[in-house]
């Protein structure tokens, strides 16, 4: 299906959002009239550059409040509407949306409504023009898509017909099956909008918090299956009204938006049912089987001693120095740390890199150029194996190489004079567990999507953190396995965020075998470990019956303890370097949490610097 999006989703001037729009790969869009109003050119002007770019003008929005009144506001509706319709015929547009009535309804009467906007589509008509009426979730009257589908039934006109947009039939729970009895032809126009799970009155819901496809709540993808069902062939149309996406840059907001649909295609493609794309004109994007686990992460830094002295006091060995580059690889277990220092001149130690194993990577490259994502460049010389990566939302580059069944990747083997693997100490240390990622305020959208559809994580869950200096949000992104975890952090405006070395800290958290025997070995090599303050193991003895010598050991190692029925969970954290600390964490009988209770002591004690 050929796809389009309306102005209003976008930042920057008419011209702008039009020149943005081509280049993410939109087939057309729709103009939102105030984006006309404050625009220095005129129709014909964004015509022609519309027809330059190879966008097409699919829709005008919005006329409102066109039903529902007396015989006299209705003839200011006809004088509105000459008006609108000989605008379109300069801009060459075909197709106006009509919204329900909010504003002047007085007439709660469907054969009213019908009859005006049979008259209504014979003035359009006259002007080669057709009507998309849409029932608004806040209409007075029409608010209900069923009910919007009747009254055009009744105005039994060929140029009024539907627009179904999804946020409209979804936010108020309406049922969308009954889309299916509806013939595709007199669905005129379909607008998309995803959007979260929140307790609000529908028109600031729908205002100030769409979202794009595939980051919100709901079931686009069974939505869209309804609508292709009943026979509809224009536009997947994205009207996304969002007070991030209406001021971050237009160019990657539009690229953003366009990966959105992709996903969302595919998406339904994979509905039981839903028959191939010669049925549905639909394509599917390439498989790609989530991630089974972590490759590595890598820290960056103009010095990374540090991180050196840290590693090695937690029982990682040092793999050695890269062939060709100033990077050296530390592992434990299967957990592997590159630290690189190559373009880093003046950085602070941060969290540059993530890699993933995955099980094919020539899919996964093909999945994720077909999204639009961008692809993240480094120099490879012809004995090197090269990694593909692309860039996160966030600025993090994700690699991906291929999982194998035992042993380490090939790309280990350009680490030279270090101590092999074999070597290395039995610190009790399995693999990295998760990895946290602070994201930009303006990205975490942006973030959800983008791990959703290019490595098929799930969110699975979000919760608000509280800190010293305000509600840290987080947002958790998984494998169906629980191989890959990553949660997603959305610091308040106190922490600055802006560039690699600042902001909220990052963190890895590796998974043990023994976190107790861990901390105490790590001790004894002269590891210091973030303090917890006393008061912490006070309340802890009073919302867990344990044993007190058990506790005691907590305190002394600066260790924090959560339980989940008989499941149990033991961390401890690293001070911070730069941006950047570690978190050693141990799974017992099946915990699947982040001990989150935890999460607002550490970061006061972050904060405290103890």
């Amino acid at each position: 299906m050929k796809t389009s999006i309306a102005t209003v989703c976008l930042s920057g001037t008419l011209v702008e959002k039009l020149h943005a729009c081509a280049a993410a790969g939109f087939d057309g869009v729709e103009i939102f009239e105030p984006d006309l109003v404050s625009a220095f050119e005129s129709p014909e002007e964004i015509r022609a550059l519309a027809a330059r770019l190879g966008l097409a003008l699919d829709l005008y929005q919005p006329m409102r409040d066109v039903e529902g009144v007396d015989e006299e506001t209705f003839a200011d509706v006809l004088r509105r509407a000459r008006a609108k319709f000989e605008l379109m015929q300069r801009l060459g547009m075909d197709l106006v949306l009509c919204c329900s009535n909010v504003g002047t309804a007085t007439v709660d009467d469907d054969d009213v409504s019908a009859s005006q906007l049979r008259r209504l589509g014979e003035l359009a008509q006259g002007y080669g023009i057709r009507i998309a009426f849409e029932a608004l979730a806040w209409g007075r009257f029409v608010d209900d898509y069923r009910r919007a589908w009747r009254i055009v039934e009744l105005a039994d006109h060929p140029a009024v017909g539907l627009c179904l947009d999804s946020f409209h039939i979804l936010s108020r729970g309406h049922d969308p099956a009954a889309i299916e009895g509806i013939p595709g032809e007199r669905i005129f126009f379909l607008q998309l909008a995803d959007a979260p799970a929140v307790t609000m009155d529908v028109l600031s819901w729908s205002r100030h918090h769409r979202l794009f496809p595939g980051e919100g709540s709901f079931d686009l993808a069974g939505f869209v299956a309804h609508v292709v069902r009943a026979g509809y062939s224009g536009p997947l149309s994205l009207e996304v009204f969002n007070d991030t996406f209406r001021q971050t840059d237009v160019q990657g907001t539009a690229v953003h938006a366009r990966r959105s649909l992709r996903w969302l295609e595919d998406a339904v493609c994979r509905l039981p049912g839903m028959g191939t794309a010669a049925v549905t004109g639909l394509d599917r994007l390439p498989g790609s089987p989530a991630p089974t686990g972590f490759d590595f992460a890598e820290i960056t830094a103009a010095d990374t001693s540090g991180i050196e002295v840290m590693l090695a006091q937690l029982g990682f060995t040092a793999r050695g120095r890269h062939r060709t580059k100033p990077v050296t690889l530390w592992s434990a277990g299967d957990a592997r740390i590159v630290l690189n220092e190559q373009h880093a001149v003046g950085v602070q130690p941060h969290l540059a890199a993530i890699g993933l194993l995955v099980p094919d990577p020539d899919r996964l490259g093909a999945r994720a150029r077909e999204l639009g994502t961008p692809i993240a460049y480094r120099r490879t010389y012809t004995s090197e194996q090269a990694l593909d990566a692309a860039i996160a939302p966030d600025g993090t580059q994700i690699f991906w190489s291929a999982a194998r069944d035992a042993g380490e990747p090939a790309w280990t083997a350009e680490f030279e004079h270090g101590a092999p693997r074999e070597s290395a100490e039995d610190a009790g240390i399995l693999a990295i567990d998760h990895v946290s990622l602070t994201q930009p305020w303006q990205a975490i959208d942006e973030a959800v999507l983008f791990y959703t559809s290019v490595f098929s994580l799930e969110p699975v869950s979000a919760t608000d953190v509280a800190s010293p200096r305000g509600l840290v949000q987080s947002r958790v992104m998984r494998s169906p396995d629980g191989s890959v975890r990553l949660p997603l952090n959305v610091a308040p405006s106190s922490f600055e965020t802006s560039g690699p070395s600042s902001g909220l800290a990052q963190h890895v958290a590796v998974r043990c075998s023994d976190a107790r025997a861990l901390a105490r070995s790590a001790r004894g090599r002269g590891l210091d470990a973030l303090r917890i303050p006393d008061n912490y193991y006070a309340d802890l003895a009073a919302r867990f019956p344990l044993d007190p010598a058990f506790l005691e050991e907590l305190r002394d190692l600066g260790m924090v303890y959560d339980r989940d029925g008989e499941a149990e969970y033991l961390q401890f954290y690293t001070c911070t370097v730069g941006t950047v600390f570690w978190e050693f964490v141990e799974r017992r009988a099946g915990y699947d949490g982040y001990g989150a209770g935890n999460a607002p002591v550490r970061l006061s004690a972050q904060g405290a610097g103890l």
